[in-house]
């Protein structure tokens, strides 16, 4: 879902025919479109989906969690079937659906994810969701200029990030595009480029964080196999 560069064509399994996705999206629907890595899922992430669901009026938001994020090396990520269970167990309000559909598409842009789940469902009103600190590198995304003309996009406030986020790349390329929070709910009708900033309380749980404290337990209890 990340890193700069021209877009992609889709590739085979991201063409509308060959889509097994597991859900299914009634026309009409509004939908959010949540991606990221999850490693690992946190309350941060429900923080951010939960957030844009009740601001947008959304009637579903999917939790498109990425086979491999291509800033990270594959070290530094967990298998997608752990980060996939994480998010599950966060993703409990109604409407909520976590996937794998961009291992489905086999695409591990967000560009190539919104055009193929655009032409499979030509009649949802699509809107891509974002936490702060991912709008402050959102320019290192391939295509993310396309991205922004693709689908109406909402910025979730988050910690420390924030106010650096506003004044990013993206946001000063789209600046007039942006519109007032109070709009929110008219985002989804909306046609891009459009854009949400929407504040409210901070979470202050990052899966960078949540890392940092897990591998010092982790080098504990192989320590505590080894001893004899």
């Amino acid at each position: 879902m990340w890193s700069a560069g021209p877009a992609r064509r889709v590739p085979e399994g991201g063409r509308p025919g060959a889509l097994r996705l597991g859900f299914h999206l009634a026309p009409g629907l509004r939908v959010g479109l949540y991606g990221g890595s999850f490693n690992p899922a946190h309350e941060g992430h429900a923080h951010v989906a939960e957030t844009a669901r009740r601001r947008l009026n959304l009637d579903r938001v999917i939790w498109l969690v990425s086979p491999q994020n291509p800033l990270k090396s594959n070290h530094e990520t967990a298998d997608l079937a752990h980060r996939m269970a994480g998010a599950r167990r966060l993703a409990k309000g109604p409407g909520m659906i976590v996937s794998d559909a961009e291992t489905q598409l086999g695409s591990a842009y967000t560009i190539d994810t919104v055009r193929a789940l655009k032409r499979r469902f030509p009649r949802v009103k699509f809107v891509w969701i974002m936490g702060a600190d991912s709008l402050a590198s959102f320019h290192r995304w391939r295509g993310w200029t396309q991205i922004m003309r693709e689908i109406p996009v909402a910025v979730v406030s988050r910690p420390w990030i924030s106010l650096k986020s506003r004044f990013s790349p993206a946001a000063l390329r789209f600046a007039r595009f942006r519109r007032p929070s109070v709009e929110a709910p008219r985002l989804p009708g909306l046609k891009p480029p459009a854009w949400v900033f929407l504040f409210g309380r901070f979470n202050f749980q990052s899966s960078t964080a949540l890392r940092a404290r897990q591998a010092p337990q982790a080098a504990r209890s192989d320590r505590k196999v080894k001893t004899p």
